[in-house]
């Protein structure tokens, strides 16, 4: 990554979610790692980039929202965070993918989904 890439990375405003964070990182692991799955599994690499790309995006939108709105786009994120990881366990099984790269998307998702939990179920 040259200077000017390291300088727009670091200057993009983010949420202060830690969810966040961690979400945008596992879909951007999750999304370079399907951009090259042969054609007959190309459904499975587009679902996993819709499927990443809706988790920080929901987290995001939720967090600018209050009361029940916000828990919906939550909702959506966790949600998500589940359709990404069956996607690129399928992926992986199918030796389309590399799984080392896949299980290292996998925790992060995972790591999401308990912090969307939290935030879903802030009491329990």
């Amino acid at each position: 990554m040259n200077n000017q890439e390291m300088i727009m990375r670091n200057s993009l405003p983010t949420t202060g979610l830690i969810a966040h964070s961690k979400a945008l990182e596992a879909a951007g692991i999750a999304i370079s790692i399907v951009l090259r799955v042969p054609a007959p599994l190309k459904s499975l690499a587009d679902q996993v980039i819709r499927s990443a790309s809706s988790v920080p995006a929901n987290l995001a939108e939720g967090h600018g929202r209050s009361g029940r709105d916000r828990n919906h786009h939550w909702r959506i994120a966790y949600a998500s965070a589940k359709e990404v990881d069956t996607h690129l366990q399928l992926l992986a099984q199918a030796g389309a993918i590399d799984t080392g790269r896949a299980q290292t998307a996998l925790t992060l998702f995972d790591e999401t989904r308990a912090l969307t939990w939290r935030l879903i179920h802030p009491r329990e």
